[in-house]
């Protein structure tokens, strides 16, 4: 149970052979098992066989059953990516637990269940979470990470009450330090990390990033929670490029242990920085991958991880702006039905930027502005920074340099206030290839995004085929869009594309 707690797989599993090798009681044999299941971290696809013997170890003993049942129940989730079976799992450890007496794990079953609930879009979730918090449980052995506690800080995080969060978080951290459980302290500085990025605090949230990465690494927990906490923490704060290798360091060994969870969460994180890094298709491809393994995993509730927005956005610049709009209503619906207010800003850049793209530059300009007011009230720098910089696109197409340049400005003194490295860059920049073209010509700032980088690459030379490779679109997307290109541009052909670029 030592070697479980502290994360060492090797050690739970001779430790384990040793007391099965012994006549050791049921008991201990049930525990000796779930000390193999604990110290594998996310990686539980491949215990089927110790769940199984577990369970027939247990079969006399309730309190036990509740103790498997529990692990059963992380497994559906992480493993198989089943909301819905984790759930009953957990429904079935309860009333396990309640026959056994055992309010510890009778306090963890109503967490599970409260944990899939907002993952299921269950309005009875928070009643659950109320719940297990009443469950007089003072000792914790399975973990603070597993502890209503614990949720209710997931929780406030997912609402943006961010200043609870922090506040709790900083709570527990000692409290987690002092048992020992190097899982549990990875927990909270994950939960830190994410409070403090968002927030805009990004120089804290990088450290506590840090620490994790650093506690990963000594404790061989299980990598891929680290390599997203690490991903995201550089997205904000560091660098771009380091935030990409990190999320695909993520992606694999997610994959490498079957952990449904933390795939999707490296995935988003690579297709943020994909589409901040003006790769739109890349990134729409990556998050479309989000959205199957969302689906798959039956994610109902938006709030849980926002990837609707950055998909949205993608697709605008990636010239699928019907598409973007679609996908806004269908998640604005859902937001509003469950309360999610801050979700629905997001959703507004995004349409912001779908509004502009459909040619309703004022609507879509009163709408940004809005929007950006709104994260500020939400005390969301890090996103109105986001939305300023949306604004500067959108007024920059209209040709209204001046307001551009305001948008640009305050964006980047939010990012700077936040320590947003990657981010202050971007609005340092003045778009170099795309902005001079746009004043040497003043059609192209009536191009979408995608147009331009199409423009820009016939423009150079690129085949019909080689801008479809690079652009990562089919061929009959590039003939399309070069048409729409030549009737803005009033061209005819690519001398003339290139001559009106002044790059050929």
């Amino acid at each position: 149970e030592d070697a479980g707690w502290a994360g060492r797989a090797d050690l739970a599993r001779r430790a384990t052979r040793a007391v099965l090798a012994r006549d050791a009681s049921p008991a201990d044999r049930v525990r000796a098992r779930l000390a193999v299941i604990d110290a594998a971290g996310q990686a539980l696809s491949d215990l089927d066989e110790t769940f199984a013997h577990a369970m027939a170890d247990a079969a006399t003993e309730p309190s036990l059953q509740a103790a498997v049942q529990l692990r059963v129940a992380w497994k559906h989730n992480l493993s198989d990516g089943d909301p819905v079976r984790s759930r009953d799992a957990a429904a079935a450890a309860g009333e396990l637990a309640a026959t056994g007496g055992d309010q510890v794990a009778e306090a963890m079953a109503l967490t599970v269940r409260a944990r899939m609930g907002r993952i299921l879009g269950d309005p009875d979730a928070e009643e659950i979470l109320a719940e297990a918090l009443a469950v007089p449980a003072p000792e914790v052995p399975l973990g603070m990470r597993n502890a209503p506690q614990y949720l209710a800080v997931r929780h406030a995080l997912f609402d943006d009450r961010l200043d609870d969060a922090r506040r709790q978080l900083l709570v527990l951290l000692p409290a987690v330090r002092r048992t020992g459980s190097a899982e549990d302290v990875f927990e909270v500085l994950r939960s830190l990390t994410e409070v403090e990025l968002r927030g805009g605090r990004c120089a804290a949230g990088s450290a506590h990033a840090r620490h994790a990465l650093e506690l990963t690494i000594e404790a061989g927990l299980s990598p891929g929670p680290a390599w997203y906490c690490a991903a995201t923490a550089e997205a904000q704060g560091g660098s771009f490029a380091r935030a990409a290798g990190y999320a695909r360091r993520g992606i694999q060994a997610s994959e490498e242990e079957h952990d449904q969870v933390f795939l999707s969460r490296s995935l988003y994180a690579l297709g943020l920085v994909e589409l901040a890094t003006g790769e739109a298709a890349k990134a729409v491809a990556t998050l479309r991958r989000v959205a199957e393994l969302e689906a798959a995993q039956q994610v109902v509730d938006p709030s849980v991880l926002r990837w609707h927005g950055e998909l949205a956005e993608a697709l605008v610049a990636a010239d699928a702006p019907d598409e973007a709009a679609r996908l806004i209503e269908d998640v604005r619906t859902t937001a509003r039905t469950l309360g999610r207010t801050t979700v629905t800003a997001a959703l507004d850049r995004a349409q912001g930027l779908c509004l502009s793209a459909l040619g309703e530059a004022e609507e879509a300009v009163a709408l940004l502005e809005a929007t950006a007011r709104r994260f500020e009230v939400l005390g969301l720098p890090l996103e109105r920074g986001r939305t300023l910089l949306a604004l500067a696109r959108v007024e920059r197409r209209r040709r209204r340099r001046a307001p551009a340049r305001a948008a640009l400005r305050a964006a980047a003194e939010v990012f700077e206030r936040a320590g947003a490295k990657p981010w202050l860059d971007l609005a340092r920049e003045t778009a170099p290839e795309t902005a001079a073209t746009a004043a040497r010509h003043p059609g192209v700032a009536a191009l979408t995004d995608a147009e331009t980088r199409l423009a820009l690459l016939v423009s150079q030379g690129a085949s019909n085929q080689e801008a479809a490779a690079k652009l990562f679109v089919s061929v009959k997307t590039v003939e399309s869009r070069l048409t729409r290109i030549y009737q803005k541009l009033d061209v005819r052909s690519r001398a003339q594309l290139a001559t009106a670029l002044r790059i050929a």
